[in-house]
């Protein structure tokens, strides 16, 4: 045990300590965390093709079948669109879910030649009847 006198100095008090936890965390929050311009939220709006489709029917990404052969046939079609360069990143960024055998493309894409060869791309894999097409065209701008 070390024993003397303890002083103040160098010592910070607990409300003190809980006042520069604060200011740090309105700090983060405020340079870490808010976006740069509005443009931020548009980079990639593949997400808001991710809400729950309005149809009973349609496929959505929560319900990706958990079948072996289910995610494999997924797993092709994300690699031929991804391995594709040409295709924007909006491209690559589609929502591919596979359900019993049935492949359901949804989000948005630069332009109807982008489409086109998604949609190409997936029926090569899962054959023609077995294609759901739901992505949209949001050209650049």
């Amino acid at each position: 045990m070390i024993t003397g006198t303890a002083t103040s100095a160098g010592r910070v008090s607990w409300p003190s300590w809980i006042a520069l936890d604060l200011a740090l965390f309105a700090m983060l929050a405020a340079f870490g965390l808010a976006p740069h311009s509005s443009h931020f939220y548009d980079q990639n709006d593949n997400n808001a093709q991710a809400s729950p489709p309005q149809s009973p029917t349609a496929a959505s990404a929560d319900e990706q079948a958990q079948s072996t052969k289910d995610r494999e046939l997924a797993r092709k079609v994300r690699r031929a669109v991804v391995s594709d360069k040409s295709l924007s990143t909006y491209a690559h960024n589609i929502k591919i879910i596979a359900q019993n055998g049935v492949i359901t493309l949804r989000g948005a894409v630069r332009s109807d030649n982008e489409k086109r060869a998604i949609a190409a791309k997936a029926t090569e894999i899962a054959g023609a009847n077995n294609v759901t097409d739901e992505m949209s065209v949001r050209p650049k701008g």
